[in-house]
């Protein structure tokens, strides 16, 4: 099957370049449009205010802690990956919700093919008990789903 737009999401782990770097090898396989999609919620304004002191205020990075700047932040270093991996067309989706909710709802509005995931968490005891990213996915994504082996020694 040729795919016309695969979606990888990240959180700017490690793991999760490595979902990255499969998707961009297969969109640039196939001359998909690659979605790098990044999940993020509001901090509390204690945690944000903690953080920005930790950060150095006004002056340093502080300001980084705030509104989506670290999903773009994820997000750029997930595109140079990716284009270091295949991908040609690259477009980029910071969205506040959680993880599950917004891969789901993006895949939708870019009428994705394929949606790529690491594996972080499908394994783990948690993960069992509680449900994962990558298992939500699985169940609720209306398009193919690729789960990428990223943690415990894979290819990653």
């Amino acid at each position: 099957m040729a795919y016309r737009t695969v979606l990888a999401g990240t959180d700017g782990s490690a793991s999760s370049f490595g979902a990255v770097r499969a998707a961009a090898y297969l969109a640039g396989a196939t001359g998909a449009t690659l979605v790098l999609a990044c999940a993020y919620l509001p901090m509390r304004e204690k945690e944000r205010a903690a953080a920005a002191d930790r950060l150095g205020g006004r002056g340093g990075l502080g300001h980084k802690v705030t509104g989506s700047t670290p999903a773009d932040d994820a997000l750029r270093a997930a595109r140079e990956h990716a284009v270091a991996a295949g991908a040609g067309q690259v477009v980029l989706a910071a969205e506040q919700g959680d993880a599950v909710d917004v891969l789901i709802a993006l895949a939708g509005r870019h009428r994705a093919d394929l949606l790529v995931i690491g594996n972080r968490g499908l394994n783990s005891l948690a993960g069992r008990l509680l449900g994962s990213v990558p298992s939500a996915v699985t169940h609720r994504a209306s398009c193919d789903v690729l789960v990428v082996h990223t943690t415990g020694g894979g290819k990653g």
